[in-house]
C-alpha cells in the first residue's frame, strides 16, 4: 500500500506537463491576474443575475480585489516574444507589442471600471448590473483586438 501511494505521488510530481514548465513567467503571472479577474467577475455576475446570492461582503470583496488585479504594473507582464505566435500558451495576439499603448490605455479603462463597481458594489444587488455593463465592455475592448480565440 505505502509503495503504491508513493509510486502515485512520484508519478503526480513527475507526470507534470513540460508546457506548464516551459511558459515564462511573465505570461504564467499575466494568465494569473486574469484568472482573478474572471473567479471575481464571475462572483459579481452571479449577483447580478440573480443565480448566486447577494452578500454585500462578498461582493464589495470581490470588486475591491478587481481593483487591487487593476493596479498591478503592467509591463512586466508584457515582454516581447510572449505573443501566440512566439510560443504555446498564450492566446495573446502580436498585435499587442504593435500597440502596446493602446493595451496600457484599455488596461486603465478596466481599471475606472472596477472602481466605479467598487463605488457600489456593498450598497446593493441593483448596483452591481449596471456596472457589470462597463467591466464587461473594458474587457471585450481589449479582448476583440488583442485575444485570440480558444
Amino acid at each position: 500500500m505505502k509503495s503504491s501511494f508513493v509510486a502515485l505521488a512520484a508519478l503526480a510530481v513527475f507526470a507534470t506537463p513540460t508546457f506548464a514548465q516551459d511558459v515564462p513567467q511573465a505570461v504564467k503571472a499575466r494568465q494569473g491576474q486574469f484568472n482573478i479577474m474572471a473567479l471575481n467577475l464571475g462572483i459579481l455576475g452571479g449577483m447580478a443575475r440573480g443565480s448566486v446570492e447577494y452578500d454585500a461582503e462578498a461582493a464589495q470583496a470581490a470588486a475591491d480585489s478587481l481593483v487591487a488585479v487593476s493596479m498591478i504594473a503592467q509591463p512586466a507582464l508584457w515582454p516581447e516574444g510572449t505573443d501566440s505566435m512566439s510560443i504555446d500558451g498564450t492566446r495573446a495576439m502580436p498585435a499587442v507589442w504593435e500597440n502596446i499603448d493602446d493595451v496600457m490605455a484599455k488596461w486603465s479603462g478596466f481599471g475606472e471600471a472596477a472602481t466605479a463597481m467598487a463605488a457600489v458594489a456593498g450598497t446593493g444587488k441593483d448596483a452591481i448590473g449596471p456596472n457589470m455593463g462597463a467591466l464587461g465592455a473594458a474587457c471585450k475592448a481589449c479582448h476583440d483586438t488583442y485575444r485570440a480565440p480558444e
